[in-house]
């Protein structure tokens, strides 16, 4: 079933549709929302989006529109919780032990380190450029979701790609990577 017709569905009351639509949707916010915040706050934050939407959910218009309303939501949530962080540069995380730069990892315990060298470079991005990777890329939404997401031109949101892209490579070069 559509996420479209499991909206329609939960405006007309049905529970089942709602529980459907969370439980499809639980993991892509929680995971927009812990690239963009620290795992403390993430689960606070996830529960208020959720809470968001159950009440914004009836006025919602669009129904084909879900996924960019959601992040929205999220994206406005989010926000909240860094405003006067917002155009500070997060603080340098400690030391992370870089895996062997010779290849791609054939063992888990190698994948699972590039894994989290990649998390850390991110989470050193400022916030704008970390968000715009965050959609496009791990929640694999258009550049136009993105900028409705957001609020920001779809030129702007190619900009930030562009410096975030840059900023990452910077970053896991540093680490021992070459592309």
């Amino acid at each position: 079933m559509t996420d479209e017709l499991l909206v329609v569905r939960a405006q007309l009351g049905e529970r089942d549709a709602l529980a459907e639509l969370v439980s499809r949707w639980r993991t892509p916010v929680w995971t927009y929302v812990r690239r963009m915040l620290d795992a403390e706050r993430a689960d606070d934050v996830s529960q208020e989006v959720w809470l968001a939407v159950v009440r914004g959910l009836p006025r919602l218009r669009e129904p084909d529109r879900f996924a960019p309303w959601l992040f929205t939501i999220a994206r406005r949530s989010v926000m909240d919780r860094l405003r006067g962080r917002y155009a500070a540069p997060p603080a340098p995380a400690g030391d992370e032990t870089a895996s062997d730069p010779a290849g791609t990892p054939v063992d888990p315990v190698g994948a699972m380190l590039d894994r989290a060298e990649l998390i850390a470079a991110l989470e050193l991005l400022p916030p704008p450029e970390r968000e715009i990777l965050v959609l496009y890329y791990l929640e694999d939404l258009s550049v136009e979701d993105c900028a409705q997401i957001c609020g920001i031109p779809a030129g702007t949101v190619k900009s930030r790609l562009s410096r975030a892209r840059r900023l990452m490579r910077a970053r896991m070069e540093e680490k021992g990577y070459r592309p």
